[in-house]
């Protein structure tokens, strides 16, 4: 609930107080569901609409979890930019806006509805579709790396600051890694800087309502930030998982394989959603391409950060070099932007 009893919708004949929500758009979606819009939504058993989905994610009256996903995508992201500046805002969409009322959670939340019993799961056929619950991250695997690009995506200046230029190849051996980052897996599992009080603390349109009271999460639900928040790691800072390493092979195997799985992006356009395009300072887009078992988040004027399911809880750097901003720009024309 948003701190007000009026902050609730209809849904499964009982009223929903709303925790947060998140948007489901070709531009902008859960990343932690999938590597694109379609498997995002399909991920919730939805239809990957062109105007896509609003998730608004509460508790009924008995404090089961309930995901109500409406149509009016506009309502749902005025409430998200509203609690981003810390404003209160009654997000009720109309029952004629209302798709389909799942029960349970697609995605972690470290906040529970006032007065009302502890989160639990519903009855599944009370609902419109299986029981949702959020991906497995207590391992490294798809999940998780995307949710560590979030985090770089978010965190950029911190990450950046951390690489130095001259650890690079000459320009003359093209792109490859630098410096070798180890996200920290310890806050991969649910852990965040500010995640239980943050307004978006997934950079995915996922913001919490104010006034939502904040339960313990090592014991109840956790949030849906991602990989190494501000308190994560960058090349040459200790984390959990030790020290970070230093001087990533030249020319690495697996950058070189999604440098060029990004390249074929170019003659054969994958599903929507899989790059996207988002504001950055000054002229620049913050760039993100996802494929099978990658991550790759960059900004045009500046280098790239490779993400990978088979090398767990590493973040590989990727210089300028002589090919990295044409790809980046190419990659950026064909991008999904928010409208």
């Amino acid at each position: 609930m948003a701190g007000t009893d009026e902050d609730t919708v209809a849904a499964a004949d009982d009223a929903l107080y709303v925790l947060t929500a998140a948007l489901l758009t070709p531009a902008k979606f859960p990343s932690v569901l999938g590597d694109d819009y379609p498997e995002a939504c399909a991920a919730l058993g939805l239809a990957p609409l062109a105007d896509g989905y609003g998730l608004v994610i509460g508790q009924d009256g008995s404090g089961a979890r309930w995901t109500v996903v409406v149509d009016d995508v506009s309502l749902v992201a005025v409430a998200i930019a509203s609690w981003d500046c810390g404003m209160e805002y009654d997000l009720s969409p109309d029952e004629r806006a209302v798709v389909a009322a799942l029960p349970g959670w697609p995605l972690a939340v470290a906040v529970a509805a006032p007065g009302v019993p502890a989160p639990h799961d519903p009855d599944p056929e009370a609902g419109d579709g299986p029981l949702l619950t959020p991906p497995d991250t207590s391992t490294w695997g798809s999940a998780q790396r995307r949710l560590g690009a979030d985090e770089i995506a978010l965190q950029w200046a911190m990450w950046r600051e951390q690489i130095d230029d001259a650890a690079f190849p000459s320009p003359s051996g093209g792109p490859s890694g630098g410096d070798r980052a180890v996200v920290d897996r310890e806050t991969t599992d649910g852990g965040s800087t500010d995640g239980e009080t943050a307004a978006d603390p997934t950079g995915d349109g996922n913001a919490s309502a104010p006034g939502a009271s904040a339960r313990d999460a090592s014991k109840d639900t956790t949030t849906a930030t991602g990989a190494a928040g501000a308190g994560g790691s960058a090349a040459g800072h200790p984390t959990a998982g030790g020290e970070a390493r230093k001087g990533a092979p030249k020319g690495h195997s697996g950058v070189r394989r999604v440098l060029a799985e990004a390249r074929a992006y170019l003659d054969s356009p994958p599903p929507l959603g899989r790059v996207r395009s988002s504001f950055a300072s000054g002229n620049a887009r913050t760039l993100r391409a996802d494929g099978p078992g990658w991550s790759l988040v960059a900004r045009t004027d500046d280098i790239a950060f490779v993400l990978l399911d088979d090398e767990p809880g590493e973040v590989l750097p990727v210089g300028r070099g002589p090919e990295l901003p044409g790809l980046l720009e190419a990659l950026d024309k064909m991008a999904v932007r928010p409208s």
